[in-house]
């Protein structure tokens, strides 16, 4: 029997993963005529079909779907070991993984201050999308937005910021409401701005007493461009204060009540207790001054 065919079975592993030929092509950088042609190579070289094809689609057999897990696991171990030979001993640049709205709103306007304490140290940063998986082969720490404390295994946890939120808006905006206190319905009469969906505003209407009925409005997929929208007088937003304390200070935006609503999240750090020998001092520095730097704003009952 010939050598097993390595790239054709990447192939079926990615279209079995990702449910089309398609998505399997896109996402090795190749032609779907590339990977149709990949696999018939596999089933030639097994000697058995690992699709069922009807008519112009295709449906993985049960032999192939037991190939495919089994193929996902072994790739799996694969590039866990290669990034772990890569970063062995030699690793000298910190990755640090941050969500959209901790790396423009509070890690980027504060990393001149990591340099000049700890100039010898060199990193990289990166985004770490929400409700993705990070890759801590390969990240040594991250900022995420999560609803509990994540668990890993050889990542340190611990609280970085709440997600207290509160409405907010543009200067010019707000003059149109004259003398506060506000109510909820006067302050949502200004128009809502939306971050994902409509759900934020519902929840903090009816803890007010406040029937949201039928919520108008721009939704806004990232927290950036709801932010971005608020600055700009588009209307009222809920923020996280953590977040857009700078804006609050500098009055480009302004709080509209007192009160403050949780999505139900909030921000963590965490930190390998894996990372390659020549890191381990930076990831535990960076760590420390993370934490100091954003120490004002965490509740004092935070680990």
């Amino acid at each position: 029997m010939s050598t097993t065919p390595l790239n054709a079975l990447r192939a079926f592993e990615a279209v079995a993963r990702l449910g089309s030929f398609k998505a399997a092509a896109d996402a090795l950088f190749v032609t779907q005529s590339a990977i149709s042609h990949q696999i018939r190579h596999v089933e030639d070289w097994l000697g058995k079909p690992l699709f069922a094809r009807e008519g112009n689609r295709t449906r993985l057999l049960d032999e192939g779907a037991e190939l495919a897990a089994s193929l996902s696991i072994a790739f799996g171990e694969i590039d866990s070991a290669c990034r772990r030979a890569r970063n062995r001993g030699g690793a000298r640049t910190l990755v640090i993984a941050a969500i959209p709205s901790v790396a423009m709103c509070w890690l980027i306007p504060r990393l001149s201050r990591f340099r000049a304490e700890h100039p010898e140290i060199e990193f990289r940063i990166v985004y770490a999308m929400h409700g993705r998986d990070i890759d801590f082969d390969a990240v040594h720490l991250a900022f995420v937005f999560a609803p509990q404390p994540p668990r890993l295994p050889g990542i340190n946890t611990t609280l970085f910021l709440t997600g207290e939120s509160a409405p907010v808006c543009a200067p010019g905006l707000a003059q149109r409401l004259g003398p506060g206190p506000w109510s909820a319905a006067a302050i949502a009469g200004l128009g809502l701005l939306h971050d994902g969906d409509i759900s934020g505003w519902q929840t903090w209407l009816r803890e007010r007493g406040q029937d949201p009925g039928r919520i108008a409005g721009a939704t806004f997929e990232d927290f950036n461009l709801l932010r971005a929208a608020a600055l700009s007088g588009q209307g009222v937003a809920l923020c996280p204060l953590a977040m857009i304390q700078p804006d609050l200070e500098a009055g480009n935006l302004v709080r509209l009540s007192d009160q403050t609503m949780s999505y139900g999240s909030d921000y963590y750090l965490l930190s390998t207790l894996n990372a390659p020998a020549g890191l381990v001092r930076p990831v535990a520095l960076f760590r420390d001054w993370a934490l100091r730097e954003s120490a004002p704003a965490r509740p004092a009952s935070a680990p």
